[in-house]
This record gives structure tokens, C-alpha cells and sequence, in this order.
């Protein structure tokens, strides 16, 4: 890209600031900050006070395929979903673009050590949580692990020294997640340097996008993958490729799934699987109403009752259709280091920025039906997003525990 490029680029949307130091800069640096605006996606602030992206429909309950009928279901469930992945026909997405920052943890949250008397990070207990899969099918699927572009570099080293706690390196395969610009309140994008864009991870709803990018979709469609399981990194419980989910998804004719477990209470902090408009969708705790929250079934059960927790079946070909769409843009309001008109650095104590972020909840709205597909919390749901607490090390730490790990 050319400096005139990029001025005709940038006065589109009033973001000429941007090349306020260029003239400065050394050939290299001058470079730099071209290629990164060439990158940049700037139509993404046209939306930024589009209602259409934003206003929510009509909310109504959806049930879930429970415990009991699973159970009953079971060996036909499982017997569909082996031999959709003996035929290769399934993969998993790893979203692992991530810090651990909140665990006090400066490097990617993936690499955090679970163990108390022995070594146990969170990627060896996916790998793990894979790998009884592929022993009981006799076949190995596909991984793609997201990274983020400060993660990506250490993530790769990490496992590649690790062997991938066993797992066959020649089924894994990365892809970083794009970036969005960061924006002040007055909608213009922050520098954090004079050649250097604020740049944001664009949100875990960008995955799809991103392997689109890296040009993995080819690959995907070549292989004959009809269906992706796409899970978050800090679940240590989590179960990926799991051939009860995948087979009960594939019985039950919906183009994606939703894993789920029953509300703790009402008023659990938690993204509830719904239909919005008729469509699936998932409603947060703090789009609920009231009337909502406490609304129950002829059976006494929360209408509201099935809490998500980020582990998603989708059909290939669907989510092909969905590549020319637009996900809604959540903003997230955080303090960001950048640098004033004048080069100079700042540091604020407060939120001055926004960051724009897709969510792969967004995602099931998108599609036609979605399974609801109920586990049991305590086997499958062990989330590390906090030091101490709610959802914290030592909280997933008793659940490993529970489960026969041994920490």
C-alpha cells in the first residue's frame, strides 16, 4: 500500500490521524504502519450505532434433550457419532487466544498448571479429555486451535515441546484470530506507538472468519468435515468430539448444538439457549426480565432452564452460507494504553477505550435449529476464569478431583 492509499483509505472514515507522525518515521517503520492499514477493517465503524446489530427480538424457552433421554439413547447416539468420526467427518476448534492475566498467569492461559503435587496444565487436560475419544474411536480428528497474535509464537513452542501431550502433531493445525481497532469515545482508533494501530482480538464469534483468512476452509471441505466442535480453552472438563453430542445432533436433524446444563438457581449468572424470532439463540442473565427469570413450565422446571457453556456443534456447509454475514459488534469499554496527539505515552487508570468483539453465541442465531443438549454440570464443567472465587483455579481444581484427576 502507498502512502496516498491509505490517506484515501483513512478520510473515508475520518481517521487521518492515524498518519499524523508518518512523516517521521524511518522507511521500516513507515512500512509497517501502511501494512497494518491496508489490514485494517474499517466498515466495522459504520456499525458502531447500527440498531440493527444490536436490537434483540422476541425471547421464548426451548427445551433441552435431557439426561434421561440421552441415557436411554445412548449406545445409538454413540454408535452415529464413532462412525462420523472414523469417516473424518468431524474436527474441533480450540478458541486458546487468550492470557491468563486474570490467574495472575502472564502467558497464555492455555499453558496454566493445574496440578498441586505434579504437573497438569489446562492444554495436557483437553488433550487428554480428546484423546479418550480417539482411543475408543481408533482414529485421530482434526484440532484447529485459535491463537491471538500475542499468544501465538509462545502456544506453538509450548506444545511443540510438550509433543502435544501425545496427541498426533500431524492433526493439529493453528490459526490466529483477527484483530479489531481500538476506538476512544469520540470514535477515533488509538495508536499505541507512532507506526503501531490499538488492535484488539476481534472476539471468540470470529473463529470461522479467521480459519476463513488463514485459508483453511479449502482444507476443511477437502478433508469431507462436515461438522466442527468449537470449544473455549479454560473448561478443563470440557469434552470435545464427544460421539454421544455429535450423534444425538446428527439424530436429531438440527444443523448445530448446544451443550447445556440446568440453572444452579434462577438468577445464575449464565447465557440461557433460547429461540428469538423464532430462531435459536442464546439470551445473557442480564438481557433476561424478570418475568423471564422466574417463568416455569407445567412441571414446576425454570422455562429458562439451560445454561450454555461454550461447546458448540456446527455444520460445515451451514456456516459456509453465514461467511457474507455480520455478527453483532459487542463493545467492551477498557482502559487502553495509547499515545496523544503529541507521541506521548499514556497510561489511564479508567476505561478510555472501546474494543469491538464478535461472540460465538451470535453465531447460533445464524443457523436453522440447534440441539439443546443437556450434561452434567459437575463431569463437564470446570471453567478457570478467576484467581479465587466463583469459576476459579481452586474451584475447577476440587472438580478434577471429583472427576478421578489426579492433581
Amino acid at each position: 500500500m502507498k502512502k496516498s492509499d491509505a490517506v484515501s483509505k483513512l478520510k473515508q472514515y475520518d481517521q487521518l490521524h492515524i498518519l499524523d507522525f508518518y512523516d517521521s518515521l524511518s522507511e521500516s517503520s513507515k512500512k509497517y504502519l501502511l501494512s497494518q492499514i491496508d489490514l485494517l477493517d474499517l466498515s466495522i465503524l459504520e456499525r458502531i450505532n447500527d440498531d440493527k446489530y444490536s436490537k434483540r427480538g422476541k425471547f421464548e424457552p426451548l427445551g433441552a434433550l435431557t439426561l434421561d433421554k440421552i441415557a436411554e439413547n445412548e449406545d445409538k447416539f454413540r454408535k452415529i457419532g464413532l462412525d462420523t468420526i472414523r469417516n473424518g467427518k468431524a474436527a474441533c476448534i480450540l478458541l486458546a487466544g487468550g492470557q491468563g492475566s486474570r490467574l495472575g498467569f502472564e502467558h497464555p492461559k492455555g499453558m496454566f498448571n493445574m496440578g498441586i503435587n505434579r504437573t497438569l496444565y489446562i492444554y495436557e487436560c483437553l488433550f487428554n479429555n480428546l484423546m479418550e475419544v480417539t482411543d475408543e474411536a481408533g482414529a485421530f480428528v482434526h484440532l484447529f486451535i485459535m491463537t491471538s497474535e500475542s499468544n501465538d509464537i509462545e502456544t506453538r513452542q509450548f506444545l511443540k515441546e510438550n509433543e502435544f501431550f501425545g496427541y498426533n502433531e500431524e492433526y493439529v493445525h493453528f490459526f490466529i484470530q483477527e484483530m479489531a481497532p481500538v476506538i476512544d469515545s469520540e470514535n477515533k482508533i488509538l495508536m499505541t506507538a507512532p507506526d503501531t494501530i490499538a488492535m484488539s482480538p476481534n472476539g471468540n464469534g470470529g473463529w470461522f472468519s479467521s480459519m476463513d483468512r488463514a485459508g483453511l476452509l479449502p482444507f476443511i471441505q477437502n478433508e469431507g468435515i462436515e461438522w466442527l466442535n468449537v470449544f473455549a480453552v479454560d473448561n478443563v472438563l470440557q469434552k470435545m468430539a464427544d460421539p454421544v453430542f455429535l450423534g444425538a445432533t446428527i439424530d436429531s436433524g438440527c444443523t448445530s448444538g448446544g451443550k447445556v446444563v440446568s440453572k444452579a438457581d434462577p438468577h445464575e449468572r449464565v447465557g440461557v439457549l433460547c429461540t428469538e424470532d423464532g430462531k435459536p439463540s442464546i439470551v445473557e442473565y442480564y438481557e433476561m426480565t424478570k418475568e423471564m427469570v422466574s417463568q416455569r413450565e407445567p412441571d414446576g422446571q425454570l422455562s429458562y432452564n439451560y445454561g450454555v457453556i461454550l461447546n458448540y456443534l456446527f455444520k460445515t456447509d451451514d456456516l459456509m452460507k453465514t461467511l457474507d454475514k455480520k455478527l453483532p459488534l459487542h463493545m467492551a469499554h477498557k482502559a487502553v494504553a495509547y499515545i496523544d496527539q503529541n507521541g506521548a505515552q499514556i497510561k489511564p487508570d479508567s476505561p478510555n477505550a472501546y474494543k469491538f468483539e464478535t461472540l460465538v453465541l451470535d453465531m447460533i442465531h445464524m443457523q436453522d435449529s440447534c440441539l439443546a443438549y443437556e450434561v452434567v454440570r459437575e463431569k463437564e464443567f470446570a471453567p478457570v476464569k478467576n484467581k479465587e472465587g466463583v469459576d476459579s483455579v481452586d474451584t475447577a481444581r476440587e472438580l478434577l478431583k471429583k472427576n478421578g484427576i489426579e492433581l
